[in-house]
């Protein structure tokens, strides 16, 4: 080999050598610069600041699985008053929305003729019934015989009979409420001709009130008397009445596939007309559940989840949701009694990152 061959081979390595070391230069510097930049990132996460949050307990409550229907009120009693005899009305003796007491009077008819009947017959009762006694007097002397006295006691039981329908006779001139309760618009004046068709007024027990209504007839076997009812009118916005179901009817109509229900309402004030609209919600159900307010539920791809706050981490919980009840939502799995639930800010949290609780500190997990 010649001299010329010889350096050539010499720069060629010495090339070689160059290239290899500024490759390995090149490879750590590239991979400290990447440690450099992971530590870096690890730090500002580190001291990237806590996410406030609001949140709240998991708590048990009781829930109602419920039923809504509407219906109309009844009275518990209600009659059409009409007399009981022919006559011409005398004196009326109420006013319509009146609350009056049983045997409570009405109306009075004129009663002449019947007050002089009346009379007649207990003179001729009282007559009978003196010489029925001195016919005893003279039996017991024998002065008078088994016949007369036989005679003379038919004559008085005739007589007593005679007496009793007058005195009936005479007590249907006067028309009194048949139970307590509130009369209606009079339907007659003074100086009318009446009979036993005549609606005088009408009269209603509203001491308690029945609301009827109708449910689909799938509901049959879970409607029960006793059941809790709440029920309200747009005659009393924010007024909710209680009361229970009371009777069912025992057919389901054909027709609709429904059955008739009452419920009954304490009416101590009566405040509840006969007659009145009503909205109800029928108490199928009670049982305990854990609630959450429906805003710290969210829902993703199909799948519902939720942030649970463990030591001041916000962790991501897939759940399972329930029943809805006035703002809140039941947890059927996913969360536990007492745990700590975020209930505003769940937008800019994800899973493992820091929350600072107003009033609670930077790492608290719950309210203090």
């Amino acid at each position: 080999m010649g001299l010329f061959d010889v350096s050539i081979l010499k720069q060629i390595l010495i090339v070689v050598v160059l290239i290899a070391a500024g490759s390995g230069l090149f490879l750590a510097y590239d991979k400290y610069a990447k440690s450099e930049a992971s530590a870096g990132g690890d730090v500002a996460r580190t001291r990237s600041p806590a996410v406030t949050v609001n949140v709240t307990p998991i708590t048990r409550e009781t829930i109602d699985r419920r039923v809504e229907a509407v219906g109309t009120t009844l009275a518990v009693k209600a009659v059409e008053i009409v007399p009981l005899a022919s006559g011409r009305v005398e004196r009326i003796e109420f006013k319509a929305g009146q609350q009056v007491e049983q045997g409570a009077v009405l109306i009075r008819l004129d009663d002449d003729i019947e007050a002089a009947n009346f009379a007649q017959a207990k003179a001729e009762l009282e007559e009978i019934t003196l010489r029925l006694e001195r016919s005893r007097t003279l039996k017991a002397k024998n002065t008078v015989t088994q016949t007369t006295m036989d005679k003379i006691v038919a004559e008085e039981a005739a007589a007593k009979a005679e007496y009793d329908r007058t005195r009936r006779r005479l007590a249907d001139r006067v028309v009194r409420a048949p139970f307590s309760g509130i009369v209606g618009f009079k339907q007659v004046e003074i100086g009318a001709r009446v009979d036993d068709k005549t609606v005088i007024t009408t009269l209603d027990d509203l001491r308690e009130i029945d609301v009827e209504f109708a449910l689909p007839e799938i509901l049959f076997g879970q409607i029960r008397p006793g059941q809790p009812i709440l029920a309200d009118s747009a005659a009393f916005p924010g007024r909710k009445f209680q009361g229970v179901v009371h009777t069912l009817d025992s057919r389901i109509d054909s027709a609709s596939r429904a059955f008739m229900a009452r419920a009954r309402l304490p009416n101590a004030n009566l405040e509840l007309p006969a007659g009145m609209f009503m909205h109800l919600t029928v108490v199928l159900q009670t049982r305990d559940a854990l609630m959450v307010p429906e805003e710290a539920v969210m829902a993703q791809g199909g799948s519902t989840y939720a942030f649970v706050v463990e030591d001041g981490i916000a962790r991501r919980r897939q759940v399972t949701l329930g029943h809805r009840q006035q703002g809140k939502v039941e947890i059927v799995e996913g969360a536990a009694e007492s745990e700590v639930i975020v209930t505003d800010g769940l937008q800019r949290l994800r899973d493992g990152i820091a929350v600072k609780i107003p009033d609670a500190g930077p790492r608290g997990g719950g309210r203090s």
